[in-house]
């Protein structure tokens, strides 16, 4: 995920182009999209230009009712360990890396690739979300998504008693929070979840374990660093993915670009101008 600005041919990280992009058929605003999944006061704040993302996040901390660093509880990581979904350190995984990254059984060799795993992010997120079944035993678990996108691992989770929240699609009214009450544990994955349901959930007066990649959170950083500049967000992802509609949500004006021909028609469009309609046409989900 990267937000940036754009130059003709060339993405660069982390800058934004501003908004005014010019009079006329040279330029115009870009849409904002707002990814509520059902109404809160956020949506509303947000949608009349007084919503403070970067103030919000920073005062869920304050709250007492929210975790966004792991605690390296060591039952956790042994339970991860036994069901196979983190860094392996005593099976057959660990017993590779120790042996050349090579296992022979018979006249058969197993290589094993040394990049094998997971990544740092998560693998961080994963233990956070066995940690929190252990922290609040007797307590409902919820997660907004996937916590990765590996069916062993979510199915797992499914088995600790954690539930997904139903995704009933934007056209139905998005994420169904009905089910979580007061009281409740909700995880964030690691690809982050919207400003949005960060503010329903927390109006919920729900435990947030928030398992976020840090470098996701870089991204968002530097997307309201963009909003406070008046600039606009150029976003580099599937427009329908968890992490893109997370990084949007804290965005002001954005657009999202999902290749390089995207790109290309967008820093076109920067420097050469040409027809609104076509420009938004093309980026209506986006």
């Amino acid at each position: 995920m990267r937000a940036a600005s754009m130059r003709k041919g060339a993405l660069r990280q982390g800058v934004a182009c501003r908004s005014q992009l010019g009079r006329g058929e040279r330029g115009g605003s870009v849409p904002r999209r707002a990814q509520a999944e059902a109404p809160s006061s956020a949506t509303k704040e947000e949608g009349e230009g007084k919503f403070d993302a970067r103030a919000f996040r920073r005062s869920l901390n304050k709250t007492g009712r929210y975790v966004r660093k792991p605690t390296h509880d060591k039952e956790s990581k042994n339970l991860m360990e036994e069901h196979g979904v983190g860094y392996s350190s005593t099976g057959v995984i660990a017993q590779m890396r120790d042996n050349g990254f090579r296992c022979e059984v018979g006249d058969v060799t197993i290589r094993l690739a040394e990049s094998y795993g997971f990544c740092w992010g998560v693998e961080r997120a994963v233990q956070m979300a066995y940690e929190a079944r252990r922290a609040y035993p007797g307590r409902q678990l919820h997660i907004t998504n996937e916590i990765i996108h590996n069916p062993s691992v979510n199915k797992r989770l499914q088995e600790m008693d954690v539930k997904f929240i139903e995704d009933r699609g934007q056209e139905n009214g998005g994420k169904d929070f009905s089910e979580v009450n007061e009281g409740d544990v909700a995880i964030l994955p690691a690809f982050g979840a919207s400003v949005q349901e960060m503010k329903i959930l927390n109006d919920k007066k729900v435990q947030i374990v928030d398992t976020t990649c840090p470098y996701v959170s870089k991204v968002w950083n530097s997307v309201e660093t963009h909003t406070r500049r008046s600039h606009t967000s150029i976003i580099h992802g599937k427009y329908a993915h968890e992490e893109t509609i997370a990084t949007a949500s804290f965005a002001g004006t954005y657009v999202i670009v999902k290749n390089l021909p995207e790109a290309q028609y967008v820093a076109d469009y920067i420097l050469y101008g040409g027809g609104r309609g076509g420009f938004f046409g093309k980026f209506k989900n986006a």
